[in-house]
């Protein structure tokens, strides 16, 4: 089974939603249970996919789009039991990667850490110093110079040891899975390399929280059930998906279709209100 790795890169930010809550936040996002690191399923990168098939002809007749076409061989069909087949292309969570921080320097930081690494490592072949693995401290980072006051990194009310700089061969392999400018040319000055503890305290607390609210035309006044907050993943937040091929040439047709849409796909909810632009890139493992 041949596996291609899709890089995720939001351009806006991002609200694949797990329902309502009866806490403080009413429209949470979907997080790992043991982590609380954001994930988009792969069932909703699948159906985003999907639809990159659908068009206007083929709305018009839902048996003549599915039978015998791409999209029934890439993502199945749905049939009756006789008729229903599985999708050829098997379509991996989102993980995230690499989280914007705000910074006393610099502005941002996109922070990874050891347990992300080390997941990409295993996952993608991705060639991880050991230096990058050893950060332990939750007071400790590894930065460029960029990014520090006087070998500090502060990041949000929070104020991190700097105890030496990323190697370069990594940052320059990461600029590689994505196409996005943003990410290429300002990543070898940005990236920093938090504990799991840290990450894991930034995923869950520094995500942005976006405030609703619907009017009532007559008297001016939020509708009943129209108010509400909702969590969404920050722009700028890199994820990557792994994608499992059963038959030759479907990655192809895949980069073929994305290239259609200039490598740009929207995920998850409130797309007419801009969130959830991506820049999306199909590559190999890299190792």
């Amino acid at each position: 089974m041949k596996q291609k790795v899709m890089s995720i890169f939001t351009r806006t930010p991002m609200h694949v939603g797990a329902g309502s809550s009866v806490g403080a936040v009413d429209q949470p996002i979907i997080r790992e249970r043991h982590t609380g690191f954001p994930i988009i399923p792969g069932s909703s990168l699948k159906g985003v996919l999907a639809a990159l098939w659908t068009d206007e002809a083929n709305r018009n007749d839902k048996k003549q789009r599915i039978e015998n076409s791409d999209l029934e061989v890439l993502f199945g069909s749905d049939g009756d039991d006789k008729k229903a087949k599985a999708g050829k292309l098997l379509v991996g969570e989102g993980k995230i990667f690499a989280f914007p921080v705000r910074s006393a320097k610099n502005a941002f930081a996109w922070c990874t850490c050891p347990l992300v690494l080390a997941r990409a490592k295993r996952d993608i072949g991705l060639d991880v110093p050991a230096s990058a693995l050893a950060v332990t401290e939750a007071d400790h980072c590894l930065a460029p110079a960029s990014m520090t006051i006087k070998d500090k990194v502060i990041l949000e009310e929070y104020c991190l040891q700097n105890t030496g700089n990323i190697d370069e061969v990594l940052t320059k392999t990461l600029q590689g899975i994505a196409d996005d400018a943003a990410w290429q040319e300002e990543l070898l000055n940005h990236l920093v390399v938090l504990s799991d503890e840290m990450f894991s305290y930034f995923v869950e607390n520094a995500c942005e929280i976006a405030q609703h609210v619907r009017i009532d035309a007559g008297s001016g006044t939020a509708v009943s059930g129209g108010l509400f907050n909702q969590v969404n993943v920050p722009a700028e937040t890199m994820f990557y998906s792994i994608l499992h091929q059963t038959q030759d040439g479907l990655s192809e047709k895949v980069s073929a279709k994305l290239a259609e849409q200039d490598d740009v796909l929207q995920i998850g909810a409130d797309a007419g209100a801009g969130l959830g632009w991506s820049s999306v890139k199909l590559l190999d493992k890299l190792a």
